[in-house]
């Protein structure tokens, strides 16, 4: 039985279900979600085994005209990663109609050597007439390898069917990662991108961009090696912003932690002390030595 494996990359704009996609596919949550654009910064990892194929998924932020030095390294992050992957999955949602930022990013992708898989994302959300409609739009597009539709919230199906597509991409290859590894994304990481997601829920359209998240220090607490306490601090851009996240009295940011503290104990698997920090870090996005101090 021939083996493959190989690397495939989701790339659209933001918001346009690559996230939700990933996690659907690997089967566990190892990206953040959320519905405010520019969710993820960093390319991760998930990595499917499965039977006779290897998937290891780069999700990447919405490629996107940038406006800031952050946005612009955004983008780096995207065109390096697809230098590098054997297939790339574009994602455009079922329920919105092509627009300029798709037509964009369909340039990009048209001079890649890689095959493009074109997916509709979010058919759950959208009629059969709709999907019907961007199908034929999506054809106009681009000349794809595949065009297919899926829904990552209630299509099994379709997210199986996604899998065969992709995987049939793949050139033939060893098994990369062990079978129970599904991200090579570091402990630290997945932590803050859990914070920050849990600071992102029901904030104003500006803050999501402004918003990064550090780990300070992890230690298991002195007498309790079972509880695990984490120093994290929340950066923003400007003073003005501090009290959105902090909150009455510090409601909000009480709230942030108990949200967030819920899925770290998930990824560690024993209980956690959450201490969360908030600074402010002026235009942070637009200076080079805070951005590379914040890991972009």
């Amino acid at each position: 039985m021939t083996y493959r494996s190989g690397f495939a990359c989701f790339v659209g704009r933001p918001n346009a279900g690559k996230s939700t996609l990933t996690n659907a596919l690997v089967g566990s949550k190892i990206v953040i979600t959320s519905s405010k654009p520019q969710t993820t910064r960093h390319a991760v990892r998930g990595i499917v085994t499965r039977g006779d194929a290897q998937l290891i998924l780069v999700d990447t932020p919405g490629l996107h005209r940038p406006r800031t030095l952050l946005g612009q390294r955004l983008n780096d992050v995207v065109r390096d990663t697809l230098a590098d992957v054997d297939v790339v999955g574009f994602c455009v949602p079922a329920n919105e109609k092509i627009g300029p930022g798709d037509r964009f990013i369909a340039a990009e992708l048209a001079a890649l050597k890689a095959p493009v898989v074109a997916i509709i994302t979010k058919t759950d959300l959208a009629s059969r007439k709709q999907v019907a409609e961007q199908l034929l739009a999506i054809s106009q597009l681009g000349d794809f390898a595949d065009i297919v539709p899926v829904s990552s919230v209630s299509g099994p199906d379709e997210v199986e069917a996604l899998w065969d597509v992709l995987t049939g991409h793949l050139p033939d290859g060893p098994q990369l990662y062990g079978d129970d590894v599904t991200t090579d994304n570091d402990t630290e990481t997945r932590i803050a991108e859990l914070i920050r997601e849990a600071a992102l829920e029901d904030v104003q359209d500006e803050l999501p961009h402004s918003i990064a998240v550090t780990v300070e220090e992890m230690r298991p607490r002195e007498g309790r090696p079972d509880l695990t306490e984490i120093f994290a601090t929340i950066h923003l851009e400007r003073s003005s912003q501090k009290g959105i996240i902090i909150g009455h009295k510090g409601s909000r940011l009480k709230l942030i932690g108990t949200t967030a503290r819920k899925g770290i104990q998930e990824l560690l698997g024993g209980p956690v002390h959450l201490d969360l920090h908030v600074a402010v870090e002026s235009d942070w996005q637009r200076d080079p030595k805070k951005l590379d101090r914040l890991g972009f």
